[in-house]
């Protein structure tokens, strides 16, 4: 370590590895304990240099950016389908995690500020800092909640179950606490006391599982509702490139209704992905109605991903059509992706060549309600591809409903580990909102997950089907459904107190 402190160059290499382990502990890979390593390491580094307001700066930075250039590399395939953005790949290979890392260096910065000592009030000051400015990302420049270090815990339900009371935003900042934690070893304390956090921290962790299994367990007991109809959710896998060439809808319609088998006699719902015919917009659908009331009848009902085209605005939309493709319910998405859907600074931008990454010139317009669609007597929140991953935001009218709906394209992340990511923000969305999920997605992961996180059936990236739902087990209304991103504050309340505690204590 010593040699590391004393070059630069084999210090910011050393931190940056440590912020690349710390990514192989998200989705899919799922190596939690490696946090145990790399963020105990993390503080101590930056102890050694919390004096120097630059260097604890850069410190933090090179973490985030080691962390983020490994976990969200996917992002630069959505650049390689036009020509036009494919010399833009280098550049937001290596930008966006430098930017993103950001976040991590004011984090370092601040913890600088409070001139911290080697104690446990260092790792308190660190985590609430991370908190913090975590949080700040989540919603700064539109936000962008994604890889959260809490989400390494997305496999193990029974420890996640506390999500349903603290939300994500609580959550991952006692799991920062926790993977900094093994920082006391190193610290100078009794071996008694070491011995005493040590156990204390295992007894309050298992104390969680052991309370999440439980929970679980209880939630089995729960009686199957009939749902009196089906809901097949539909994974058509078709490559995105097919969008791209102008491919005949009327193939690919005739694709979707074949995957779709749908039967004249059932009652039945289905829902189909986001943006399936993007080459299109609603007026031209209904060029192919014949399609649909041929082979679908009048106890049908289509969701589906659409462009309309309305009042000089485009909209990515979600539609609940009949077999004659009458709209029955709609619904425009509300967060648009940056550059994917909307290109920012667009009247300057736009001079230059560049456009949005989607088909077509002309960015997509917001729109700013969400309210529930009610469907065979059930209620269903709709969110399109990455709405789902901001935590406390969906239900914004807090009406009540039954399901979460989610339609998404993923085939933009390519053959990559974007598309696990993004599949284990439903799974937090369904345990903290308590309420089952439906998610359809083309080129990802389809769903049914249940109000405890467990998936009850999925089609994977590379499957094309169906997933058919006949019942559902009701969960009770969670804590963090009512009281939203307000826990994450109680707890910040309860973190900035201790740290003030301990700093007047020590001072005394």
């Amino acid at each position: 370590m010593t040699l590391i402190y004393k070059n630069k160059i084999l210090l910011y290499s050393f931190i940056f590895i440590l912020g690349l382990i710390s990514s192989y502990s998200l989705p899919p890979y799922n190596f939690f304990f490696l946090n145990f390593f790399s963020y105990p390491f993390f503080l101590l580094v930056l102890l050694n240099y919390s004096k120097f307001k630059v260097r604890s700066f850069i410190i933090g930075w090179m973490f985030g950016f080691g962390y983020f250039i490994s976990n969200l590399y996917w992002i630069t395939n959505s650049l390689t389908f036009e020509d036009t953005f494919k010399p833009l790949i280098p550049f937001a290979l290596v930008l966006i995690p430098l930017f993103l890392g950001l976040f991590y260096g004011l984090s370092t910065l601040t913890f600088s500020f409070l001139n911290p000592k080697r104690n446990f009030l260092s790792i308190l000051i660190l985590s609430t800092s991370l908190s913090i400015f975590e949080y700040i990302r989540s919603f700064v420049f539109g936000g962008f909640p994604w890889n959260l270090i809490s989400f390494s815990f997305v496999n193990h339900l029974e420890f996640i179950q506390l999500l349903s009371i603290t939300g994500t935003y609580a959550f991952n900042s006692i799991i920062i606490l926790l993977f900094l934690l093994p920082t006391i070893l190193f610290f100078n304390y009794k071996k008694n006391f070491k011995i005493s956090i040590f156990l204390l921290s295992l007894l309050l962790f298992f104390t969680n599982y052991f309370i999440g299994y439980l929970n679980l367990k209880n939630y089995e007991l729960n009686e199957n509702k009939d749902l009196g109809f089906v809901i097949k959710i539909i994974s058509p896998n078709f490559n995105i490139d097919r969008y791209f060439i102008n491919e005949n809808p009327r193939k690919l319609i005739s694709e979707l209704i074949d995957i779709s088998d749908p039967n004249r006699q059932y009652e039945t719902l289905f829902i189909l992905p986001e943006g399936i015919l993007s080459n299109i917009y609603f007026e031209d659908l209904k060029k192919f109605k014949n399609l649909f009331s041929n082979n679908f009848s009048k106890k049908h009902k289509i969701i589906l991903g659409m462009n309309i085209y309305e009042n000089q605005k485009i909209y990515n939309s979600l539609l609940v059509l009949d077999n004659e493709l009458n709209v029955l319910e709609k619904y425009y998405k509300n967060k648009l992706v940056p550059f994917g859907e909307f290109l920012p600074f667009e009247k300057t931008l736009s001079n230059f060549g560049f456009k949005k990454i989607t088909q077509g010139y002309q960015s997509f317009s917001a729109d700013m309600t969400r309210d529930p669609i009610k469907l065979n007597n059930y209620n269903f929140i709709p969110l399109i591809c990455y709405e789902v991953i901001y935590s406390g935001q969906i239900n914004k009218s807090k009406k009540y409903y039954d399901f979460i709906l989610n339609i998404s394209e993923d085939g933009w992340f390519g053959n990559s580990i974007g598309p696990y990511q993004h599949f284990s923000h439903s799974v937090f969305r369904s345990i903290e909102e308590g309420k089952p999920l439906i998610r359809s997605s083309n080129n990802g992961i389809s769903a049914f997950v249940n109000p405890k996180g467990q998936v009850i059936n999925n089609n994977l990236t590379t499957d094309k089907g169906f997933i058919e739902i006949k019942s559902f087990k009701k969960s009770n209304k969670t804590i963090f459904s009512s009281q939203g991103n307000k826990i994450f504050f109680y707890f910040l309340s309860i973190y900035i107190s201790l740290i003030f505690f301990f700093k007047i204590r020590g001072n005394s």
